[in-house]
């Protein structure tokens, strides 16, 4: 036990032995033993892929992935981080390429190398099903590519492990550019928006809000109504949110 009744136990962080107290993330717990992250950290939130984390524990066999900032120490965990994952990014214009059939394949066509291993899966921080949107990749289908991938947030271990050398998450990225530039309709009223943003519409509002104390901004934003990812067809509720609260 420490001195103020915590318990500690021990990791080792690239081969050298730590003692650090439990309940801290892989993150907190590297800092605890003396790492200044001055990469291999970003968001601190499991949302930007720069704390990519491998590790063992005792008793197991098996090499295992996590983000830092979400998974918590164990004791004997056995730790290492890469700073950056080379992956290969094509050159593309996003303007000339449309939906165009085979499109992924042809930008990409290390995809056509998948041995459906399911190993980019397995080693998914969010656990994402990588194998099954590289199929749908192979067969050209980009609307299923970039729904199965949103989640992604190009950490590159899927990339890292990858027998096939086949770089997922621009594969994956490719897709939802093409997806939301050429194939997902824009949402009812989008042009009007913009225009009512050009003539200053709402100039008076915005300077009203920065105003605001933050709790009453706060109140403000939890009152919000959220657009859905498919919003085609959407139409808020109170199209003048928030220019009525002033």
């Amino acid at each position: 036990m420490g001195d103020q009744g915590r318990r500690f136990f021990s990791i080792y962080i690239f081969g050298k032995k730590y003692q650090v107290p439990e309940g801290l993330t892989i993150q907190k717990a590297m800092e605890f033993a003396g790492y200044q992250f001055i990469r291999s950290c970003g968001c601190r939130g499991g949302i930007c892929g720069a704390c990519f984390t491998e590790y063992r524990t005792p008793g197991s066999y098996q090499l295992k992935g996590a983000l830092a900032c979400q998974a918590l120490a164990e004791p004997e965990m056995r730790i290492t981080q890469s700073p950056f994952v080379p992956m290969h990014r094509a050159d593309y214009h996003l303007e000339a390429l449309r939906a165009q059939p085979g499109i992924l394949g042809k930008i990409y066509p290390e995809i056509y190398r998948c041995l459906q291993c399911n190993t980019c899966t397995r080693i998914c921080p969010m656990e994402i099903d990588v194998m099954d949107y590289i199929a749908h990749a192979i067969r050209g289908d980009i609307e299923k590519v970039a729904h199965l991938s949103f989640q992604c947030i190009l950490c590159g271990a899927c990339a890292a492990r990858c027998p096939a050398e086949i770089s997922q998450p621009y594969v994956a990225l490719l897709a939802r550019r093409i997806y939301g530039r050429h194939i997902l309709s824009l949402p009812a009223g989008l042009e009007q928006r913009i225009s009512d943003i050009k003539s200053g519409r709402y100039h008076r509002v915005l300077e009203r809000l920065t105003q605001l104390q933050i709790e009453e901004l706060m109140r403000v934003y939890i009152q919000r109504e959220q657009e859905p990812q498919e919003a085609d067809r959407w139409v808020p509720k109170n199209p003048n949110f928030p220019e009525d609260l002033f």
